[in-house]
């Protein structure tokens, strides 16, 4: 299991708790917490992919929008 899995996996088991009333007050700081890390470590991920995405038409051509060549040229991702 990957970080994201072990931290999706303790929020469940959290929210599990919570849901049957019996969490505690440092759990819910601790879910809050863990919720956190989570959206954080998720966006940086969607947006590392987002940032290496290529588009091409039907006929083959790349039509990537000129905002994404600009960041994939600024880290080294093309040379064009």
């Amino acid at each position: 299991m990957n970080e994201q899995d072990e931290l999706l996996k303790k929020i469940n088991e959290l929210a599990h708790k919570a849901k049957a009333g019996t969490i505690t007050k440092e759990e819910e700081d601790q879910q809050a917490q863990l919720r956190k890390e989570y959206l954080k470590n998720f966006r940086a991920s969607f947006k590392s992919r987002l940032e290496m995405l290529r588009v091409y038409n039907k006929e083959g051509e790349e039509v990537t929008p000129e905002k994404v060549r600009e960041i994939q040229r600024k880290k080294g991702l093309r040379d064009d």
